[in-house]
């Protein structure tokens, strides 16, 4: 069995993608002969994020931590339990390619990493563009870490320690603890994901937030007040 986990908070806006996108990943025939289970977890959600999981037919768990790491680690936990083998973590503002999840299986590793490609850069401009593709590597043996594009083993997971339940760099974490273990991993940019560059992210410390200091070292305006531009890049 595979699992797929997707924490959401308020993401009314951009669920209905991810988890088409992520249906239909399941879907992919290299995978006919397992089972698939997606889950959302719905934390501190107060507008139709849940109503959408559900009409989708994808079990949804709610919750009210305000942290990604937990969130993501009770999904985890819920599908542990139901006997999955392979845990695959996105965010719910991300589209995934139809052959995310086989791509995955298809490495025979303890862990696969991938990167991600940003949707629109119209909020940002062309200069923060430039400057995140200076850092940015679309390369096999990457040290990209994304919690939008995540997958693992559950024995792996497990000899990890799971997530961390902490607000930000969750996903970090647990690679770091992946390498510790001497787990296999694999840092591919075969199957990237789309994921936003909304200024209004949702999560202080994570993507979003990095691209907004990107545009503040550029002399840019602060339209979020989740940043902290004294954290340096």
């Amino acid at each position: 069995m595979i699992g797929v986990v997707i924490p959401a908070h308020n993401e009314e806006c951009h669920i209905t993608a991810c988890l088409s996108s992520v249906l239909s990943a399941a879907a992919h025939p290299a995978l006919a002969r397992r089972k698939i289970t997606v889950v959302v977890v719905l934390d501190d959600c107060s507008d139709r994020t849940g109503e959408i999981v559900l009409a989708l037919g994808v079990s949804g768990i709610n919750v009210c931590f305000k942290n990604v790491g937990r969130a993501r680690a009770t999904g985890a936990d819920y599908l542990l339990d139901a006997g999955a083998q392979w845990l695959a973590f996105t965010d719910a503002d991300t589209v995934v390619p139809q052959d995310w999840l086989a791509r995955q299986i298809e490495f025979g590793a303890d862990a696969v990493c991938g990167t991600v490609v940003v949707d629109s850069w119209e909020e940002h401009g062309e200069l923060v563009r430039s400057k995140y593709m200076e850092h940015y590597q679309f390369v096999e043996n990457h040290r990209h870490i994304h919690g939008a594009n995540l997958g693992l083993s559950a024995e792996a997971y497990r000899k990890a320690g799971g997530f961390q339940h902490s607000a930000a760099h969750e996903d970090v974490h647990l690679v770091a603890n992946l390498e510790r273990i001497a787990a296999q991993i694999v840092w591919t940019a075969t199957n990237p994901v789309v994921t936003s560059a909304r200024r209004n992210f949702k999560c202080h410390g994570g993507f979003g937030e990095y691209l907004a200091k990107l545009g503040i070292s550029l002399g840019m305006p602060v339209l979020n007040t989740k940043v902290s531009a004294g954290i340096s890049l």
